[in-house]
């Protein structure tokens, strides 16, 4: 095989994962509760290390210095907390810690920290986005009443009147590297159902938690993972402009 093509090759499909995943970053940068990708990287052991033969007498060993080039590994996700805008409004809540709030459309649950809630039409606290309900800390729906002003507590409670409507629940799993994104902010956990745990945040009322994509970081990271996308794509070319160079001409019987 040829070494250098490669090893090029495997460096364009690593960037170009790595542009994908920063350019993912970079539009979300301001989606209410968005947790940014981090492209995870793992250098591949050469053929002949894989294999598991003698490097001395069947192979290079200044190739095997070089290593077998560069791999994405799975990507994983920057749970770290975002800047608290406040928005005044009642139903919107920003979580301080570790936690989720925990959604429901039908039997379907799943975990979520995009704090925009309202008052549907049949008076359950839904997400503003989605339309789904909002568990509390039993994990039931919060049915609010029309037409009563509403009053929330700095712990979540919500009150109308002197009637308290439910508490919005907080949760959290045991394991957030497992955790999946499905879109639309949600994310879920294998048997989530009986692996939910109460969480430690502490909500924040009026407010809610910005992404934590940096689009400055972000645009840099797109920068650099251009540059190293056409870099590679240049060794190619010049490679195969080699090897054409070898064929034809020095190859040639004058």
């Amino acid at each position: 095989m040829i070494y250098g093509l490669y090893a090029s090759a495997a460096g364009v499909r690593a960037s170009s994962h790595r542009l994908d995943v920063v350019t993912n970053n970079l539009a979300n940068a301001e989606t209410t509760g968005f947790k940014r990708d981090l492209t995870i990287f793992q250098q591949r052991r050469t053929a002949a290390a894989e294999a598991g033969v003698n490097v001395r007498s069947e192979s290079n060993a200044d190739l095997e210095k070089l290593g077998g080039g560069m791999l994405a590994g799975q990507t994983s996700v920057d749970y770290s907390q975002g800047d608290i805008e406040n928005t005044g409004s009642p139903l919107d809540f920003a979580l301080q810690g570790h936690g989720f709030f925990a959604i429901r459309d039908g039997k379907d649950t799943a975990l979520t920290r995009d704090g925009r809630f309202v008052n549907n039409k049949d008076g359950y606290l839904v997400t503003a986005t989605t339309g789904k309900w909002v568990l509390d800390q039993n994990r039931l729906p919060i049915l609010l009443k029309k037409g009563v002003p509403v009053i929330v507590g700095g712990d979540g409670t919500i009150s109308q009147g002197k009637e308290i409507m439910g508490r919005v629940g907080v949760f959290d799993v045991p394991d957030q590297r497992i955790l999946t994104k499905h879109g639309e902010g949600l994310l879920g956990y294998p048997d989530l159902e009986k692996r939910l745990k109460p969480g430690d945040a502490t909500i924040v009322t009026g407010a809610l938690e910005r992404s934590n994509a940096d689009p400055m970081r972000e645009l840099a990271a797109l920068m650099d993972a251009s540059r190293n996308l056409e870099a590679n794509a240049n060794l190619i070319r010049y490679q195969d402009q080699t090897l054409s160079r070898l064929v034809n001409d020095v190859g040639r019987i004058s």
